[in-house]
């Protein structure tokens, strides 16, 4: 008899071979749903009431208040960045959330910074995260979201974040190809933006601001002073009253979290279609 003589038979699930298989299957599983539970817990429970001391939801409290439900988001590269980074304390996720959700029922890619993780803080894996969420949302031609709330690039690693085609300075190139292809980004900025990664939103089609959260500078007041001997506010220097008035950095000012997610939302609720859908 061939192997496929069997196929669609009955599986021996009387026998003691398959139910000991199956018993090491089910805690292999059981221990991947444990790790994932523990990595989406981002930086852990104090870093999390720490966001929330500040007014701000966790990224995952966002992308769940963001979407029309919750339970329909597609998460993509949960376990990036798992065992990685270790001596400097790990980043979970990579730092990063993303995935495919409907907004306004319209089916969106999202990536959004976890600030419960070193700030936020853009290590390589988060870079190559984020280039792999663009790259989706080009192949499949939808729109995507970015929550920013991000320190910048994690210092002690600079040097393995920029320099290669396929590293952060190919995230500003995304941009450009996403607008030429009349790919919709919309930014919501709802905490700190700095350095390279304050072109993200600048580049995008759409930007709000959270008032006393959002802030968007290449060098924040310490650097400044250091720098020029300038003494300067990050509200004066950054903040949602200097770009929405001033800069023109961005489109939209928010009160809170909740007010920014409302306005992304009427924002795709407003889009045209996009080409190549």
């Amino acid at each position: 008899m061939s192997d496929t003589d069997t196929l669609g038979s009955d599986a021996p699930t009387d026998s003691a071979d398959f139910q000991e298989r199956a018993a090491q299957y089910e805690a292999l599983v059981d221990d991947m749903h444990g790790r994932a539970a523990e990595i989406r817990n981002g930086g852990g429970e104090e870093k999390i009431q720490k966001q929330h001391d500040r007014g701000k939801l966790t990224v995952r409290e966002r992308i769940d208040y963001l979407l029309d439900d919750p339970d329909d988001f597609a998460e993509l590269g949960l376990f990036a960045g798992y065992e990685m980074y270790e001596e400097e304390g790990g980043c979970p996720a990579g730092g990063t959330v993303m995935g495919l959700g409907p907004v306004n029922g319209r089916e969106c890619l999202v990536v959004a910074n976890d600030a419960t993780v070193k700030a936020g803080s853009w290590f390589p894996i988060t870079a190559k995260k984020n280039l792999r969420a663009q790259e989706i949302a080009m192949e499949n031609h939808v729109p995507i979201i970015y929550l920013v709330d991000s320190a910048g690039v994690f210092l002690p690693k600079q040097d393995e974040i920029f320099p290669d085609k396929d590293d952060f300075g190919r995230i500003f190139r995304n941009n450009a190809r996403m607008s030429s292809l009349g790919i919709p980004q919309i930014a919501a900025i709802m905490g700190s933006c700095v350095a390279g990664g304050a072109y993200l939103p600048i580049m995008s089609d759409e930007a709000v601001i959270v008032e006393g959260t959002g802030s968007v500078f290449l060098a924040g007041p310490y650097l400044v002073k250091a720098a020029i001997g300038e003494d300067v506010e990050a509200e004066e220097l950054g903040g949602a009253t200097t770009h929405s008035e001033i800069s023109g950095v961005t489109d939209y000012k928010a009160e809170d979290d909740e007010e920014a997610l409302d306005m992304v939302r009427s924002i795709v609720d407003h889009q045209g279609p996009v080409p190549g859908q």
